[in-house]
């Protein structure tokens, strides 16, 4: 997998539906235990709730748990689960605590009470892109700063650090894809940049 998407912060979201509170808890993860945990915390922070719901993916072996937590099965864990499958969402943890308002909502209305709700939280959460990339460094004379900046934002590379010292020294993350960033950096500096690779790529937010 060379790209991603995830949620971009924790966040908490409230849907009322026919007097029942459905409250979306979301939590970027990256290890079950995490996950674990944040259900836990929820489960002893809402320990008078009817039901603290919950369903996460996490993209290492892509494992994917859900539960109804006393819901007519079918009814709240996966399509809590599809939310996230359909957004393309992995490491994330998603908990929804229900509130019983007193009138039932029957199997059709609580797929989409929970549906409704993971939802909600996910939106606010908002939903971020990651990139597998290979750091470089390029450093030149600082009268090629601006050529070597528009290139890389041209070939769309995420911009790091700027190291100014005799020299400069410009740090990219540039997307596994591109494969021609050390021959455009030479072409446009004439050669006069000196160009390192780092090995071993990592995940950068694109967004």
């Amino acid at each position: 997998m060379f790209n991603y998407k995830t949620v971009k912060k924790q966040a908490t979201s409230e849907i009322i539906e026919k007097k029942s509170r459905f409250i979306a808890h979301i939590l970027p993860i990256t290890a079950e235990q995490q996950a674990l945990d944040f259900i836990h915390s929820l489960k002893t922070k809402y320990y008078d709730a009817s039901h603290n719901v919950y369903a996460y993916i996490l993209r290492c072996d892509n494992i994917q748990r859900y539960s109804d937590d006393g819901e007519p099965s079918g009814t709240a864990g996966i399509p809590t689960l599809d939310v996230i499958r359909k957004e393309n969402l992995v490491d994330v943890c998603v908990v929804i605590t229900r509130y019983f308002g007193g009138t039932l909502l029957g199997a059709g209305g609580l797929v989409r009470a929970y549906t409704k709700a993971a939802k909600s939280g996910i939106d606010d959460a908002g939903i971020l892109e990651r990139k597998l990339c290979y750091e470089y460094k390029v450093t030149a004379d600082y009268t090629l700063l601006g050529k070597i900046q528009n290139e890389a934002a041209n070939l769309g590379c995420v911009s790091g650090e700027v190291e100014y010292k005799e020299n400069v020294t410009l740090t990219f993350f540039v997307p596994h894809n591109i494969t021609c960033f050390e021959e455009k950096m030479i072409d446009i500096t004439n050669g006069r940049a000196i160009i390192t690779k780092e090995l071993e790529g990592r995940f950068i937010d694109a967004n």
